[in-house]
């Protein structure tokens, strides 16, 4: 499987591929319009930026405990099922005079059930695809999310505008609730990749078996830490320009569609192993031009550069996937989706921290800081293995 037709003419993929986009277009259209309604009601970038990447925080709570259903449950119920819940919980924050305890206390709830559904997805997509076929796909679903933000945050800053915050919750639950139909009426019935009933001790047993492996747990700190601190930048993007945000959110899913495509169709396999240090620096660098406030056509630049750095997920996750036996792929790769995400919300959280006690353009350079260091203190061990 060498071409993006090839994948569109393979039974499945392309339901799998909508429901993904409907998701992530619900996110995009949705997650903006909250951290907006939180910031104008406390004036907080902490908050903001928790609103917009708190579920991510929960993630952890669902990785301990719910992470073992990611190859216990059917995929198409898992699937339809998470995207009716992530609807109604859309809708519950849209409901006017809502406290923000309870808005938060709602993203907790969506974060937590949220986590076995990057293994139950990208577990689909092995088995949809085969492991030959998982780059590719994998690379153009990350390309159509790249897509779907850029029109989604574009569209979202439009009806955040014409009709409120909340109004665009709103439409951030029907694109849930589209979502949830593509996956029920587009998908094949297939039974569980693995017997057995979902439990804690399960998730647990199979999280420490996977992290015990030297090589995966580099790979898997490669992974979650130099992205979560990147995404912690992007938090701060609201405080920062309020009214350039929705441009810097947009061109930053545009410069992680650019690194997708060019790493998905372009780059020989032989080069791929050579990549991954290489991008994870580029993704942090142009960060640190934030210490000086540049002007927004400079930000802009230094976003879309930045954030073609995101692609060396793709790389990273091929090494795991070659590390892990097939009948756990769909965990391994949950568990990576979900410490992606919890280090995201723990990346929002500390850059918000930050930017409480200093400003957000100085918390965005120390937290790239970071995400460097950290790339540069895994690059010996990832070489040797």
């Amino acid at each position: 499987m060498r071409t993006y037709q090839d994948l569109f003419r393979t039974p499945e993929f392309t339901p799998l591929l909508l429901t993904s986009a409907g998701q992530t277009a619900a996110q995009a259209v949705s997650g903006p319009a909250l951290g907006t309604l939180i910031y104008a009601e406390t004036g907080s970038p902490l908050l903001s930026g928790l609103a917009l990447f708190g579920p991510s925080l929960a993630q952890v709570v669902g990785a301990t405990t719910l992470l073992s259903a990611a190859d216990r449950l059917p995929p198409r119920a898992a699937l339809t099922g998470t995207a009716l819940l992530f609807a109604l919980g859309t809708a519950l924050q849209a409901v006017p005079g809502l406290p923000v305890w309870a808005v938060f206390a709602v993203l907790l709830g969506l974060g937590t059930i949220a986590s076995p559904v990057g293994g139950v997805r990208y577990g689909l997509l092995n088995e949809v695809l085969t492991r030959e076929g998982y780059l590719l796909g994998r690379s153009l679903l990350n390309m159509s999310a790249g897509a779907t933000q850029i029109c989604g945050f574009a569209v979202g800053g439009v009806l955040v505008t014409a009709l409120s915050p909340r109004g665009t919750l709103l439409a951030g639950a029907v694109l849930h609730l589209v979502s949830a139909a593509v996956a029920r009426w587009g998908l094949g019935r297939r039974p569980p990749r693995a017997a057995g009933r979902p439990s804690a001790g399960e998730t647990w047993r199979n999280n420490v078996w996977l992290l015990s492996s030297g090589p995966r747990r580099r790979v898997y700190l490669a992974l979650w830490v130099p992205n979560g601190l990147i995404v912690g930048c992007e938090s701060l993007f609201i405080p920062y320009a309020p009214g350039h945000a929705g441009l810097l959110f947009a061109v930053a899913a545009l410069g992680m569609l650019a690194g997708d495509i060019a790493i998905g169709r372009f780059v020989p396999r032989r080069w791929r192993g050579r990549l991954g240090t290489p991008l994870c620096l580029l993704l942090a660098a142009p960060y640190l031009l934030f210490a000086l406030r540049p002007a927004p056509p400079l930000a802009v630049a230094a976003v879309v550069l930045a954030s073609v750095g995101y692609a060396s997920n793709l790389l990273l996750q091929e090494r795991l996937m070659a590390l892990t036996p097939e009948k756990s792929i769909g965990h391994a790769l949950g568990l990576h989706a979900s410490g992606m995400l919890t280090m995201q919300g723990v990346g929002a959280a500390l850059a918000g921290a930050v930017a409480q006690h200093t400003s957000p353009s100085t918390a965005m350079a120390l937290t790239a800081t970071a995400s460097l260091a950290v790339t540069l203190a895994l690059s010996g061990p990832l070489r040797r293995g």
